[in-house]
């Protein structure tokens, strides 16, 4: 069966790439083999000239000899250093041969990541014909949040010491800090309005404000910072409309928060959504991936 054409497509590249590679490695090998000579050889000829130098001193009849091997261990410096300057220039070449091979092949049609939605499906649903669902978010707000209270403080305690634990349940149950809840805590316990402030500040994992029911993580890591991350989270804030100074759209459907890492740097720029990862993206492509889960506006 003949190739179809992006397999032909693909052929160019994947050859220009593994040529570039395979001369990076030679010129890589064939410098540090140079080195290594160079460093080993260094020795024997200062030990030469060195013998030399005393019998001249002894000998002028040996003043020749030792011309002869200055100018014998000069030769062979210049011509190493003009072997390892070629061999520089190849291996220059070649990694720009394998970058940009890498990256035409990346642009091909069917190279591109899929889109989150169609991850999420393919790994959720292995059945054709299933429907994408996303996980349901725990809507902690069907209680008011003075009745849980109570029941935390009731478990944890009321005193000072509690103010951590009674933190983490709130948080985890509202996925944020209700202001109604935190004056219930005041009221019920030794913890004062100054602590939940200090407190609620210091450690990052709390929130005083809702968070969407969908968190976008985008990595802005060394790797993603140079690959373009910048360019989609500000994309991704125009996108979804989160004023300046938020971090959630006012539909509170999507969180954007801005990480340190995700751990994936070969696929730079990463984002993730909720526990769902996306890599190699363009600013489209990081909005591509969030319509899978776009819920349009009520008119």
């Amino acid at each position: 069966m003949n190739p179809s054409w992006p397999e032909r497509a693909q052929g160019a590249p994947r050859w220009a790439a593994a040529i570039g590679a395979s001369v990076v490695v030679v010129c890589v090998l064939l410098l540090t083999a140079s080195y290594v000579v160079a460093r080993i050889q260094a020795p024997k000829d200062e030990k030469i000239v060195a013998d030399l130098q005393k019998k001249v001193r002894q000998d002028s009849s040996f003043a020749p000899k030792l011309e002869a091997e200055h100018k014998r261990i000069t030769a062979a410096l210049q011509q190493r250093k003009k072997g390892d300057d070629i061999l520089a220039i190849v291996l220059i070449a070649a990694a720009a041969l394998f970058i940009a091979s890498a990256k035409w092949l990346v642009a091909l049609p069917g190279r591109r990541p899929l889109p989150m939605d169609r991850l999420v499906q393919l790994k959720a649903a292995p059945k054709a014909g299933r429907a994408l669902t996303w996980p349901a978010v725990p809507n902690g707000e069907q209680e008011p949040p003075a009745a849980f209270v109570e029941r935390i403080v009731q478990r944890e305690g009321r005193s000072k010491e509690a103010a951590i634990p009674i933190l983490q349940a709130i948080q985890a149950h509202y996925r944020y800090l209700p202001d109604e809840a935190l004056k219930r805590v005041c009221e019920l316990t030794e913890i004062t309005a100054a602590q939940i402030a200090g407190t609620s500040s210091f450690y990052s994992r709390f929130r005083r404000s809702p968070l969407g029911k969908h968190v976008v993580r985008v990595c802005h890591g060394t790797a993603c910072h140079v690959a373009g991350a910048r360019h989609l989270t500000d994309e991704l804030r125009r996108r979804l409309e989160i004023p300046g100074g938020a971090d959630t759209d006012p539909r509170r459907m999507f969180t954007l928060d801005e990480v340190a890492c995700l751990g994936c740097c070969s696929l730079a720029p990463v984002i993730m959504v909720d526990d769902q990862t996306v890599g190699r993206l363009t600013p489209a492509g990081a909005c591509e991936a969030l319509e899978g889960i776009r819920i349009p506006s009520v008119t």
